[in-house]
Parts: structure tokens; C-alpha cells; sequence
């Protein structure tokens, strides 16, 4: 199934789950590491993590987790039941995410400030999974009616297929799967600059503005 938004009441009956890292420098977006700086780059990251629980909270669901890595600060906002993420790869990260629930579920990370409440909104009538393909080969969501670990499991992550691999996954399981839009993760700066002009209302959006000054005019660094 390509294209279509299957909308319906059941909406409501959705778990969003976002898979997080806490905005620590040097530990989040660290490929925006040059032209921003670590301190810089976390700023970026808390931004973008913040629009994307406010889109969250702002969707139907009937409950919204946030697996995160590390401890939750003042930026998690009432409204998130907060479970700590698992070890291993990502694809075990991400499965074990999916572990957590019961019932049909949407899950996204913390790369597209550019989500809106509207794109979080899917149905479940003829569909048994969301995919959220992602213009760097990835994806930026995956929906699962009835919630499967094992979809997940060794499938690579990172690379240029990760999302042709995970939605042939879905489909060799007989699962009928609908599209989301193609969307932009923000992983180098050039990715930061051009989200920031999709959505300028975004606090995202306002980091890069604000920062854009002192990229333009780094310090010069003293000698060694």
C-alpha cells in the first residue's frame, strides 16, 4: 500500500513511542561537530527533541513513552511515561522499544523536528504497519499493529538501505504496509539548515538561527 493515510478513530488507540539519547555534549549529534561546536550541537539536539515531544503530546495516543538513554531532565515535558533504553545495536534498541507495548504502536526518534501532530495521526483499518522512509536511506518512523520485536531484529542499521531492508522485512511477513512522507533526518548541518527552513517555527529552527552567528564567526582556537 503506497501513499494512502488510512485514518480512523482508532488513532486514539496508538502508543507513541520516541526513542531518545539525553542532550549530553559529545554524546548527541556529534556529526553537526564541525561547524558547531559539542556544546553547540546538544543545544541542537535538545531543541529537536523538544519539538518532537510537543508533537508527540499533541497527538492522539492512548500513551506516550519515551525510551531514553540516560537520565530524563526538565525537558521532558507531564504526559511521557519514560523507560530506560537496552544495550546493544540499534535494532535491538529499537525492537525492545516495540517489547515495551501491547496494542498497535508508532514509533520515532529525535532527528525530525519537522513532525507535526498530523503526521503522528494514523489508522490501523487495512493496515498492519507505518513506515516513515528517510531521505539519508533510513527511516524516521515505523508503525506496527500488532507490535513484533523480531521485525527489527538484524536488520543493519546506518546505512544507505537501512529502510529499503526494514520495509522488505515488513513485507516478506505478509504485513500490508502504508507510506509516510519522506522526511529529512538532521545529521550534519547542511540537514540542520534545511529542516530549519521547513519548519522556522520550530524552537529547532530558532537554535539555528541563533547559532548562525557564531558558525559564521568561529573563535579562532589558540595553538597547542
Amino acid at each position: 500500500m503506497k501513499g494512502g493515510r488510512a485514518f480512523s478513530p482508532d488513532g486514539a488507540a496508538t502508543t507513541l513511542l520516541v526513542i531518545a539519547k539525553r542532550p549530553v555534549p559529545g554524546r548527541v549529534k556529534t556529526r553537526l561537530v564541525p561547524p558547531y561546536s559539542f556544546e553547540q550541537a546538544a543545544v541542537l539536539a535538545e531543541a529537536a527533541l523538544a519539538d518532537t515531544l510537543r508533537a508527540v503530546l499533541a497527538a492522539p495516543a492512548c500513551r506516550r513513552v519515551l525510551v531514553l538513554d540516560g537520565r530524563p531532565g526538565a525537558w521532558v515535558p507531564n504526559g511521557f511515561e519514560i523507560v530506560p533504553q537496552v544495550t546493544g545495536g540499534l535494532d535491538e534498541r529499537l525492537a525492545a522499544a516495540f517489547a515495551e507495548v501491547s496494542g498497535p504502536a508508532l514509533l520515532i526518534g529525535m532527528d525530525t523536528p519537522q513532525i507535526t501532530p498530523d503526521l503522528l495521526t494514523v489508522g490501523w483499518d487495512g493496515v498492519d504497519a507505518w513506515f516513515g522512509p528517510a531521505a539519508d536511506g533510513g527511516f524516521w518512523a515505523l508503525g506496527l499493529r500488532e507490535p513484533d520485536p523480531g521485525l527489527l531484529q538484524g536488520v543493519p542499521m546506518s546505512t544507505l538501505v537501512t529502510g529499503a531492508v526494514q520495509r522488505e522485512r515488513l513485507c516478506s511477513a505478509g504485513l500490508r504496509v502504508a507510506d509516510l512522507p519522506l522526511l529529512r533526518d538532521v545529521d550534519t548541518a547542511v540537514d540542520a539548515a534545511a529542516v530549519a527552513r521547513i519548519a522556522p517555527r520550530t524552537r529547532f529552527a530558532a537554535c539555528v538561527r541563533d547559532l548562525a552567528p557564531a558558525i559564521a564567526s568561529p573563535r579562532r582556537r589558540s595553538g597547542p
